[in-house]
């Protein structure tokens, strides 16, 4: 039986707390109504637990970070309201049974790496409301992360199985705002993401369709600057199995920030809402459509990296490859990705090798093991990673950024013995400036240091084609 016995998808504007927003917060009628409404919710259904889920809490790119200790305390001093404080009790046992789960099931949770005890106001916003309705509850506080996905829809299938064994009646609040780009008038300006985003959300929450949450793509998730996309996997995967009866609230951007909320009350099993089980199906089925249509770059690349992770065996160069990839000498790139995410990316841009063939095997391995960015890709990850291959051809010193286009030249830019580089033709990479500034990112150097520029074309290599770029 799920003890998880309603969940809430809301925002968290400081400024809708009267004593941060003296007067301003009275411009969010509707959000304010709907946060007392929710208060009322959880007071009358008398939880064991408040599990939060915060963007603002202590958040790692490769791990869950979950609060440890016997409380916490709060207040909104850097929003000029320090008189307005919050203490919290933990649910001690919830959390240690929590971190003991994720470490029998691999999963990287717990309560590593605290940094900041103090409560963030992802957890405190909602607090304030919550607390009107319902003085005194234990409470979790969970943090995001940079995993994929389907690796937050799990946290939440393990949150579910830990309030069903201490038989712990829980509300599930994810908090977390919509876009941050929906008004040119707002303090991040506008992007046409923005309203997309927040339309299609609140379209896919009020119906409770939970397995399109994993049908948004990471860099429209960038571009539209949202903050709580994957608190409310988390939520959703606490529902795992479970039929929902939605109840769509209040959706406003009045300062230029959707906020959004929604009310989730379970219905009973249902066995058809397993959407990460049918998400992975999804997965499988296009990678191995794409394994079919896989290139000899691409098939040469996949083969080194499996033959490594699984045996740490360097392979030899196949028979019967084109002749291009044992004659020619040229830097390649291989790149990896997995659930929409960059999982490793290493190349050279110039060759090391006697073959392109061989700087393929070399730089598979390495992409799939050394990126400094990321651990290296487990024996479990091979059935979801899709590769592309880039090879490239002379690099050419120009003189100017106008000599650049995104689309068909990669840049290098230089500053004595740092140097960095940035593939033509990404995604979310859209103008010179953002290339050049991405680029110089990687090689350490600030955006107001100069910096020579060198450009470069390449043949990449994807599934199903091979195109110049």
């Amino acid at each position: 039986m799920n003890e998880i016995i309603s969940g809430y998808m809301v925002p968290h504007p400081p400024v809708i707390v009267p004593e941060i927003g003296r007067g301003e917060e009275k411009k969010l009628k509707d959000s304010t109504e709907s946060f007392r409404r929710i208060a009322r919710d959880i007071a009358e259904k008398k939880p064991d637990l408040l599990v939060i889920t915060s963007p603002h809490s202590i958040m790692y790119a490769d791990y869950f970070h979950i609060s440890p200790g016997t409380e916490a305390k709060g207040n909104f001093s850097r929003f000029g309201a320090g008189d307005v404080t919050f203490q919290a009790e933990y649910d001690t046992a919830f959390v240690s049974r929590l971190s003991e789960l994720c470490a029998a099931e691999d999963f990287p949770a717990g309560t590593d790496g605290e940094k900041d005890p103090t409560l963030d106001h992802g957890v405190m916003v909602p607090l304030y409301f919550i607390r009107e309705a319902l003085p005194e509850c234990r409470i979790v506080r969970i943090g995001l992360s940079g995993l994929s996905l389907e690796m937050h829809y799990k946290l939440g299938q393990l949150i579910a199985r830990v309030a069903e064994e201490l038989h712990r009646r829980v509300c599930f609040i994810a908090s977390g705002d919509l876009s941050h780009c929906q008004l040119s008038t707002g303090p991040y300006g506008f992007k046409p993401e923005g309203p997309e985003y927040d339309g299609r959300l609140m379209d896919v929450m009020g119906r409770a369709a939970f397995g399109e949450l994993f049908d948004f793509d990471e860099t429209f998730l960038e571009k539209a600057q949202e903050c709580g996309h994957r608190s409310f996997v988390i939520m959703a995967g606490a529902f795992d199995r479970t039929g929902i009866k939605p109840t769509p609230l209040s959706h406003e951007a009045t300062f230029g920030v959707g906020y959004g909320f929604a009310i989730f009350e379970p219905t009973g099993e249902d066995p058809s809402r397993n959407f990460a089980h049918q998400y992975r199906e999804k997965i499988r089925e296009r990678i191995e459509s794409l394994k079919n249509s896989e290139d000899d770059y691409i098939r040469l690349a996949r083969s080194a990296i499996e033959a490594y992770i699984k045996n740490r065996e360097i392979i030899e160069i196949p028979r019967g490859l084109p002749s291009e990839m044992l004659s020619r000498r040229a830097g390649a790139f291989v790149s990896i990705h997995e659930d929409g995410l960059l999982r490793g990316c290493i190349g050279t841009t110039a060759p090391t090798t006697s073959s392109i063939a061989e700087e393929i095997i070399s730089n598979a391995i390495s992409a799939s093991t050394r990126d400094p960015r990321f651990s290296p890709i487990e024996p479990y990850e091979l059935d979801k990673l899709e590769i592309s291959v880039d090879i490239l051809g002379d690099l050419e010193k120009i003189s100017s950024p106008a000599e650049l286009n995104v689309k068909r030249y990669g840049v290098v830019v230089s500053n004595g013995m740092r140097r960095g580089l940035l593939l033509p033709n990404l995604d979310g990479v859209d103008t010179i400036e953002e290339q050049i500034s991405i680029a110089k990112r990687k090689a350490g150097i600030s955006d107001s240091e100069n910096v020579e520029l060198e450009r470069f074309e390449v043949v990449r290599h994807e599934a199903g084609e091979e195109t110049d770029v």
